[in-house]
Protein backbone atom coordinates (compact mmCIF):
# COMPACT_ATOMS: atom_id res chain seq x y z
CA UNK A 1 0.00 0.00 0.00
CA UNK A 2 1.33 3.37 -1.18
CA UNK A 3 2.35 6.05 1.41
CA UNK A 4 -0.23 8.37 -0.32
CA UNK A 5 -3.28 5.41 0.22
CA UNK A 6 -2.04 4.54 3.90
CA UNK A 7 -4.82 4.62 6.99
CA UNK A 8 -3.42 7.42 9.06
CA UNK A 9 -3.45 5.56 12.37
CA UNK A 10 -0.99 3.24 10.57
CA UNK A 11 0.81 5.97 8.65
CA UNK A 12 1.21 8.15 11.71
CA UNK A 13 2.03 5.48 14.35
CA UNK A 14 5.27 6.47 16.68
CA UNK A 15 8.08 4.43 15.98
CA UNK A 16 10.49 5.12 18.89
CA UNK A 17 9.52 6.62 22.41
CA UNK A 18 10.18 10.36 21.77
CA UNK A 19 7.62 10.31 19.67
CA UNK A 20 4.91 8.70 21.84
CA UNK A 21 2.57 11.28 23.06
CA UNK A 22 0.92 11.12 26.27
CA UNK A 23 1.91 8.32 28.87
CA UNK A 24 5.05 10.16 30.16
CA UNK A 25 5.80 7.82 33.14
CA UNK A 26 5.21 4.89 31.59
CA UNK A 27 7.01 5.79 28.55
CA UNK A 28 9.83 6.58 30.78
CA UNK A 29 10.04 3.65 33.12
CA UNK A 30 9.70 1.19 29.74
CA UNK A 31 12.32 2.96 27.92
CA UNK A 32 14.57 2.07 31.13
CA UNK A 33 13.78 -1.69 30.96
CA UNK A 34 14.71 -1.38 27.47
CA UNK A 35 17.44 0.53 27.72
CA UNK A 36 18.88 -2.12 29.98
CA UNK A 37 18.04 -5.42 28.01
CA UNK A 38 16.37 -6.47 30.79
CA UNK A 39 12.34 -6.51 31.23
CA UNK A 40 10.01 -7.78 33.22
CA UNK A 41 6.70 -9.18 31.91
CA UNK A 42 4.46 -6.37 31.22
CA UNK A 43 0.54 -5.62 31.57
CA UNK A 44 -0.95 -2.97 29.64
CA UNK A 45 -4.27 -1.49 30.46
CA UNK A 46 -6.51 1.35 29.97
CA UNK A 47 -9.35 2.04 27.28
CA UNK A 48 -8.77 1.78 23.12
CA UNK A 49 -6.61 4.05 21.21
CA UNK A 50 -4.34 5.27 23.86
CA UNK A 51 -1.03 3.89 22.76
CA UNK A 52 -0.89 0.31 24.49
CA UNK A 53 0.07 -1.49 21.15
CA UNK A 54 2.27 1.42 19.44
CA UNK A 55 4.46 1.30 22.72
CA UNK A 56 4.67 -2.60 22.57
CA UNK A 57 5.80 -1.92 18.96
CA UNK A 58 8.04 0.52 19.83
CA UNK A 59 9.70 -1.76 22.58
CA UNK A 60 10.03 -4.60 20.05
CA UNK A 61 11.72 -2.04 17.49
CA UNK A 62 14.14 -0.32 19.81
CA UNK A 63 15.22 -3.93 21.25
CA UNK A 64 15.93 -6.11 18.18
CA UNK A 65 16.71 -3.15 15.67
CA UNK A 66 15.08 -4.88 11.51
CA UNK A 67 14.85 -8.05 13.24
CA UNK A 68 11.88 -6.74 15.00
CA UNK A 69 9.54 -9.11 13.12
CA UNK A 70 11.37 -12.15 13.64
CA UNK A 71 11.38 -11.93 17.32
CA UNK A 72 8.31 -10.10 17.82
CA UNK A 73 4.75 -12.01 18.21
CA UNK A 74 1.53 -10.24 17.78
CA UNK A 75 -1.52 -12.52 18.83
CA UNK A 76 -4.89 -10.83 19.29
CA UNK A 77 -7.10 -13.04 22.09
CA UNK A 78 -10.67 -11.73 20.96
CA UNK A 79 -9.83 -13.83 18.14
CA UNK A 80 -7.62 -16.72 19.39
CA UNK A 81 -9.65 -16.91 23.14
CA UNK A 82 -9.50 -20.47 23.52
CA UNK A 83 -6.39 -22.95 25.32
CA UNK A 84 -5.17 -24.46 22.31
CA UNK A 85 -3.86 -20.84 21.13
CA UNK A 86 -1.84 -20.05 24.11
CA UNK A 87 -0.83 -24.39 24.02
CA UNK A 88 -0.08 -24.30 20.75
CA UNK A 89 1.30 -21.07 18.68
CA UNK A 90 2.46 -19.17 22.24
CA UNK A 91 4.27 -22.24 23.70
CA UNK A 92 6.06 -22.72 19.84
CA UNK A 93 7.07 -19.07 19.65
CA UNK A 94 8.28 -19.33 23.04
CA UNK A 95 10.27 -22.69 23.98
CA UNK A 96 12.90 -21.22 20.84
CA UNK A 97 16.12 -18.48 21.53
CA UNK A 98 15.54 -14.79 20.13
CA UNK A 99 17.67 -13.80 17.26
CA UNK A 100 20.32 -11.81 17.12
CA UNK A 101 21.95 -10.44 20.99
CA UNK A 102 18.79 -9.49 22.82
CA UNK A 103 18.19 -12.26 25.96
CA UNK A 104 14.96 -13.29 25.23
CA UNK A 105 11.75 -12.60 22.44
CA UNK A 106 8.69 -10.82 23.34
CA UNK A 107 4.51 -12.12 22.93
CA UNK A 108 2.25 -9.28 22.93
CA UNK A 109 -1.00 -10.74 23.58
CA UNK A 110 -3.80 -7.97 22.67
CA UNK A 111 -7.31 -7.98 24.44
CA UNK A 112 -6.19 -10.78 26.34
CA UNK A 113 -8.93 -9.65 29.22
CA UNK A 114 -11.04 -11.94 26.34
CA UNK A 115 -9.00 -15.05 27.13
CA UNK A 116 -11.40 -17.64 28.90
CA UNK A 117 -10.23 -18.08 32.59
CA UNK A 118 -8.79 -21.80 31.20
CA UNK A 119 -6.45 -20.05 28.84
CA UNK A 120 -5.61 -17.38 31.08
CA UNK A 121 -4.48 -20.48 33.74
CA UNK A 122 -2.39 -22.14 30.60
CA UNK A 123 -0.89 -18.72 29.76
CA UNK A 124 0.03 -18.16 33.32
CA UNK A 125 2.06 -21.50 33.17
CA UNK A 126 3.86 -20.79 29.88
CA UNK A 127 4.77 -17.46 31.32
CA UNK A 128 6.57 -19.63 34.07
CA UNK A 129 8.27 -21.90 31.89
CA UNK A 130 9.69 -20.03 29.18
CA UNK A 131 10.89 -16.75 31.18
CA UNK A 132 14.53 -17.91 29.88
CA UNK A 133 13.52 -17.16 26.42
CA UNK A 134 10.55 -14.94 26.31
CA UNK A 135 8.82 -11.96 28.14
CA UNK A 136 4.94 -10.98 27.57
CA UNK A 137 3.42 -8.00 27.02
CA UNK A 138 0.15 -8.37 27.61
CA UNK A 139 -2.64 -5.64 26.88
CA UNK A 140 -5.89 -5.03 28.22
CA UNK A 141 -9.20 -2.76 28.56
CA UNK A 142 -10.26 -3.81 32.39
CA UNK A 143 -7.10 -5.38 34.25
CA UNK A 144 -9.91 -6.93 36.83
CA UNK A 145 -10.56 -9.33 34.22
CA UNK A 146 -7.21 -10.63 34.17
CA UNK A 147 -6.85 -13.74 36.90
CA UNK A 148 -4.65 -12.27 39.73
CA UNK A 149 -1.99 -15.17 39.32
CA UNK A 150 -1.17 -13.29 36.06
CA UNK A 151 -1.05 -9.71 37.10
CA UNK A 152 1.47 -10.68 40.10
CA UNK A 153 4.15 -12.05 37.33
CA UNK A 154 3.55 -9.14 35.17
CA UNK A 155 4.28 -4.93 35.70
CA UNK A 156 0.69 -3.27 35.64
CA UNK A 157 1.09 -0.20 33.80
CA UNK A 158 -2.54 2.13 33.51
CA UNK A 159 -2.70 3.68 30.77
CA UNK A 160 -5.13 7.21 30.64
CA UNK A 161 -6.70 8.93 27.90
CA UNK A 162 -4.33 11.62 26.35
CA UNK A 163 -4.69 15.15 27.76
CA UNK A 164 -5.74 17.81 25.49
CA UNK A 165 -2.38 19.30 24.85
CA UNK A 166 -0.94 16.18 23.71
CA UNK A 167 -4.50 15.64 21.21
CA UNK A 168 -3.28 19.17 19.81
CA UNK A 169 0.50 18.60 19.49
CA UNK A 170 -0.46 15.41 17.44
CA UNK A 171 -2.87 17.27 15.31
CA UNK A 172 -0.14 20.17 14.38
CA UNK A 173 1.99 17.21 13.31
CA UNK A 174 -1.04 15.64 10.95
CA UNK A 175 -1.60 19.04 9.75
CA UNK A 176 1.94 19.72 8.93
CA UNK A 177 2.69 16.56 6.86
CA UNK A 178 -0.94 16.64 5.45
CA UNK A 179 -1.41 20.58 4.36
CA UNK A 180 -4.43 20.68 6.76
CA UNK A 181 -5.56 24.38 7.58
CA UNK A 182 -7.73 23.25 11.23
CA UNK A 183 -9.45 26.08 13.06
CA UNK A 184 -8.82 26.32 16.85
CA UNK A 185 -12.35 25.48 17.17
CA UNK A 186 -12.10 22.44 14.96
CA UNK A 187 -9.28 21.67 17.42
CA UNK A 188 -11.60 21.72 20.24
CA UNK A 189 -13.77 20.07 18.82
CA UNK A 190 -11.81 17.40 17.54
CA UNK A 191 -10.74 16.61 21.37
CA UNK A 192 -14.35 16.42 22.56
CA UNK A 193 -15.24 13.39 19.93
CA UNK A 194 -11.88 11.72 20.22
CA UNK A 195 -12.18 11.85 24.06
CA UNK A 196 -8.45 11.54 24.35
CA UNK A 197 -8.55 8.42 21.82
CA UNK A 198 -5.73 8.80 19.45
CA UNK A 199 -6.77 5.79 16.63
CA UNK A 200 -10.98 7.74 16.74
CA UNK A 201 -8.94 11.37 16.62
CA UNK A 202 -6.98 10.10 13.27
CA UNK A 203 -10.03 8.33 11.83
CA UNK A 204 -12.23 11.48 12.01
CA UNK A 205 -9.59 13.70 10.95
CA UNK A 206 -8.94 11.41 7.58
CA UNK A 207 -12.16 11.55 6.70
CA UNK A 208 -12.44 15.14 7.48
CA UNK A 209 -9.35 16.17 5.02
CA UNK A 210 -11.19 14.05 2.09
CA UNK A 211 -13.53 16.31 2.43
CA UNK A 212 -11.94 19.53 2.44
CA UNK A 213 -7.92 20.77 3.82
CA UNK A 214 -9.63 23.43 5.53
CA UNK A 215 -11.21 21.61 8.39
CA UNK A 216 -13.82 23.28 10.61
CA UNK A 217 -16.05 22.16 13.40
CA UNK A 218 -19.32 21.49 11.66
CA UNK A 219 -17.23 19.04 9.49
CA UNK A 220 -15.74 17.02 12.48
CA UNK A 221 -19.23 17.08 14.04
CA UNK A 222 -21.14 15.50 11.21
CA UNK A 223 -18.09 13.08 10.49
CA UNK A 224 -18.08 11.84 13.64
CA UNK A 225 -22.16 11.33 14.02
CA UNK A 226 -21.75 13.95 17.41
CA UNK A 227 -24.16 16.50 18.04
CA UNK A 228 -22.65 20.26 18.03
CA UNK A 229 -22.11 21.39 22.07
CA UNK A 230 -25.04 24.08 21.55
CA UNK A 231 -27.58 22.24 20.33
CA UNK A 232 -27.84 19.72 22.91
CA UNK A 233 -27.79 22.91 25.26
CA UNK A 234 -30.43 24.09 23.41
CA UNK A 235 -32.60 21.08 23.81
CA UNK A 236 -31.95 20.83 27.56
CA UNK A 237 -32.85 24.31 28.18
CA UNK A 238 -36.33 23.66 26.55
CA UNK A 239 -36.94 21.15 29.01
CA UNK A 240 -35.79 23.66 31.82
CA UNK A 241 -38.12 26.22 30.33
CA UNK A 242 -40.83 23.56 30.53
CA UNK A 243 -41.43 23.34 26.57
CA UNK A 244 -41.65 19.81 25.65
CA UNK A 245 -42.86 19.95 22.11
CA UNK A 246 -39.97 22.29 21.61
CA UNK A 247 -37.12 19.93 23.58
CA UNK A 248 -38.96 17.27 21.49
CA UNK A 249 -38.34 18.83 17.90
CA UNK A 250 -35.15 20.22 19.08
CA UNK A 251 -33.83 16.15 19.68
CA UNK A 252 -35.44 14.87 16.51
CA UNK A 253 -33.39 16.97 14.52
CA UNK A 254 -30.43 17.02 15.93
CA UNK A 255 -30.29 12.96 15.35
CA UNK A 256 -31.94 13.10 12.19
CA UNK A 257 -29.09 15.97 11.20
CA UNK A 258 -26.09 14.30 12.57
CA UNK A 259 -27.03 10.08 12.39
CA UNK A 260 -26.96 9.70 15.77
CA UNK A 261 -28.30 6.90 17.69
CA UNK A 262 -29.79 6.63 20.91
CA UNK A 263 -27.74 5.86 22.95
CA UNK A 264 -24.95 8.33 21.25
CA UNK A 265 -27.42 11.55 22.08
CA UNK A 266 -28.27 10.05 25.54
CA UNK A 267 -23.91 10.32 26.20
CA UNK A 268 -23.86 13.88 24.89
CA UNK A 269 -27.08 14.77 27.25
CA UNK A 270 -25.63 13.44 30.16
CA UNK A 271 -22.56 15.28 29.96
CA UNK A 272 -24.52 18.83 28.87
CA UNK A 273 -26.11 18.13 31.74
CA UNK A 274 -23.64 19.23 34.51
CA UNK A 275 -23.10 22.75 32.07
CA UNK A 276 -26.44 23.60 32.98
CA UNK A 277 -26.78 27.07 33.94
CA UNK A 278 -29.31 28.14 36.57
CA UNK A 279 -30.70 24.40 37.45
CA UNK A 280 -29.07 23.34 40.90
CA UNK A 281 -27.18 20.35 41.50
CA UNK A 282 -29.70 18.08 43.13
CA UNK A 283 -31.56 18.21 40.04
CA UNK A 284 -28.61 17.56 38.38
CA UNK A 285 -27.58 14.43 39.68
CA UNK A 286 -31.84 13.55 39.05
CA UNK A 287 -31.12 14.15 35.71
CA UNK A 288 -27.68 12.29 35.02
CA UNK A 289 -29.68 9.30 37.07
CA UNK A 290 -32.39 9.49 34.86
CA UNK A 291 -29.78 8.91 31.87
CA UNK A 292 -28.45 6.11 33.27
CA UNK A 293 -31.99 4.41 33.74
CA UNK A 294 -32.83 5.50 30.02
CA UNK A 295 -29.52 4.19 28.65
CA UNK A 296 -30.17 0.35 30.18
CA UNK A 297 -33.68 0.23 29.31
CA UNK A 298 -32.30 0.81 25.71
CA UNK A 299 -29.76 -1.53 25.62
CA UNK A 300 -32.53 -4.18 27.16
CA UNK A 301 -34.01 -3.82 23.90
CA UNK A 302 -36.35 -0.38 24.35
CA UNK A 303 -37.87 1.65 21.89
CA UNK A 304 -35.15 4.28 21.15
CA UNK A 305 -38.12 7.16 20.77
CA UNK A 306 -40.39 6.47 23.61
CA UNK A 307 -37.58 6.38 25.64
CA UNK A 308 -35.97 9.75 24.98
CA UNK A 309 -39.20 11.63 24.89
CA UNK A 310 -39.67 9.97 28.40
CA UNK A 311 -36.24 11.22 29.40
CA UNK A 312 -37.10 14.28 27.89
CA UNK A 313 -40.66 14.56 30.23
CA UNK A 314 -38.37 13.23 32.81
CA UNK A 315 -36.16 15.87 32.76
CA UNK A 316 -38.64 18.60 32.79
CA UNK A 317 -40.42 17.04 36.11
CA UNK A 318 -37.37 17.37 37.45
CA UNK A 319 -36.37 21.27 36.84
CA UNK A 320 -39.89 22.50 37.38
CA UNK A 321 -39.38 24.59 40.32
Amino acid sequence: MGEEAAIWTEKFRPKTFKEVKGQHDIVKRVQAFVEQKNMPHLLFAGPAGIGKTTLSLVVARTLFGEEWRENFLELNASDERGIDVVRVKVKDFARTRALGDVPFKIIYLDECDALTKEAQQALRRTMENYTQTCRFILSCNYSSKIIDPIQSRCTVFRFKPLKQEDIEDIISIIAKKENLKIDDEAKKALFDVSGGDVRRLENVLQSSAAIDKHITSKIIYSIASHARPGEVKQILESCTKQDFKKAKEQLLKTMLDYGLAGLDIIKQLQQAVWKLEGVDDRKKLEMSKACGETEFHMIEGADEFVQLESLLATFILIATP
